[in-house]
């Protein structure tokens, strides 16, 4: 058996081993990338919810820095428009000079909005349905996974089954052929039977080129599913020629609990979240603030026109503290003009979230259409899987006899070939049949979203 934490298969290995279905979907479910890819953005999404209940933190800064500079002051009006101005703060003098000297700013402050009204509490549930949501699309997308290589395995089985059946019309049509041939040769029949029994070996061969070249695109769609290379996979077939005991067996799970609406469901949360989010910026923000700040300057405190000397150059006094201030308070803040805004904004999100839930209801829809269906292709399955076996017997028998008749001249190379072909479809008809129960069976799974009624048959 294939093992279930095998990441790639050679064609060698394939060859060399039975691959059963429940092992093709288990690889299928470690290797395909799509999944891999929505499992990390579950991921993603679980440290957003980290961040967003660690949002309601304060902001806590810490600076510092040192300078070398004049102070030369004016009296004046200004503004630091685009920060066009430097804050030098130095008495006015009566002219410039360029005496300059260290000084250095060191600043501790917080900041903190600790009343939102809700909406540091919304954005972490809008976090919390985002991370739902990705989980329900990662559990949908290994279900329509699990339903894919399920389809595509039971294609390749039946595509093999093909390969055997056209070979084995090719041996009875070389076979045929033979028989003519010989009777041709002794001048029993005329030479034109060989030359339709020739066409038949040929159209033989044809069909088998065909079925071999269908078998090889099976293959690699179901290698494509399963996330390895190409090969020549070896299936296990035994459970084809039985009947699933599931057959009418009804689904464990409600409909609403279908990996895909369950998806959409998580869809329009995500939605309704985000409009409730957004009614938070209605409301004004309070907070918490607070500065604790130190200063040192090479400057005296008397330097000015009087004392114009009283500084120093030196670099470590120049920054060490002399002055400190601290202050804290809480302020309100409130734009009086985002209501105007923020009602288009979530009436904006509030038609995203009709307009998810019609695609809800549409999908809801077409499953429970699917399901309908279901139970009438489980029905026709079940009827062409017993009259396969009386159509089967009945065209081996029609062959056996005209191969005998023409043997002894009692029937013509054209009822013969007409036997032959109807023997072929038959056992054709025959596979189709056997395979068709068990794509019934798992498009009944697919429908009401419990792969378990398909998956506990192996």
């Amino acid at each position: 058996m294939v093992r279930a934490d095998a990441q790639t298969l050679s064609p060698a290995q394939a060859n060399a081993q039975v691959l059963n279905l429940k092992d093709a979907v288990k690889t299928a479910l470690d290797n395909y990338g799509t999944i891999r890819a929505k499992a990390n953005y579950v991921k993603a999404s679980q440290a957003n919810v980290l961040e967003t209940k660690r949002e309601y933190l304060p902001d806590l800064n810490i600076s510092a820095q040192h300078d070398y500079g004049t102070i030369n002051g004016t009296n004046g009006p200004m503004y630091g428009y685009k920060g066009g101005a430097t804050a030098a703060s130095g008495p006015a003098m009566a002219g410039q000079n360029w005496r300059a000297a260290f000084g250095a700013l060191y600043l501790t402050d917080v900041n903190w909005d600790f009343f939102q009204f809700g909406r540091a509490k919304e954005k972490t549930k809008v976090a919390q349905t985002i991370l739902s949501r990705d989980r329900e699309d990662l559990n949908q997308e290994r279900f329509q996974q699990s339903i894919r290589v399920s389809a595509a395995y039971l294609d390749l089985l039946a595509a093999q089954r093909l390969v055997i059946t056209q070979q084995q019309n090719l041996d009875r049509a070389q076979a045929l052929f033979n028989v003519v041939a010989a009777r041709v040769k002794n001048q029993l029949n005329p030479g034109v039977d060989s030359s339709l029994a020739l066409a038949e070996v040929s159209n033989a061969r044809i069909a088998l080129t065909n079925a071999r070249e269908f078998q090889q695109e099976q293959a690699n769609q179901l290698a494509i599913y399963m996330g390895v290379p190409p090969a020549d996979f070896e299936l296990d077939s035994v459970f084809i020629q039985k009947i699933p005991t599931a057959m009418t067996a009804a689904p464990t799970s409600a409909m609403n609990e279908h990996p895909l609406l369950k998806y959409y469901q998580q869809r329009i949360k995500v939605s309704d979240e985000e409009a409730n989010y957004l009614k938070t910026y209605n409301y004004p923000t309070f907070s918490l603030f607070g500065v604790l700040q130190d200063r040192g300057s090479g400057f005296d405190y008397n330097y000015g026109t009087q004392f114009p000397d009283a500084y120093t150059g030196n670099y470590l006094k120049g920054v060490s503290f002399s002055r400190g201030n601290y202050l804290f308070g809480v302020g309100m803040v409130w734009n009086l003009t985002s209501p105007l805004r923020v009602h288009q904004q979530v009436a904006s999100q509030r038609w995203i979230s009709e307009g998810l839930k019609d695609e809800y209801n549409l999908v809801n829809q077409q499953l429970q259409a699917q399901l309908v269906l279901s139970d009438t292709r489980i029905k026709n399955a079940l009827s062409n899987y017993h009259e396969a076996p009386i159509q089967v017997k009945a065209a081996s028998d029609a062959y056996t006899q005209k191969s005998v008749l023409y043997k002894n001249g009692l029937s013509t190379i054209v009822d013969l070939t007409t036997a032959l072909f109807t023997l072929n479809r038959a056992e054709t008809d025959r596979e189709i049949a056997n395979n068709n129960v068990w794509q019934a069976l798992l498009f009944k799974a697919a429908a009401s979203g419990d792969f378990s009624l398909f998956f506990n048959e192996f």
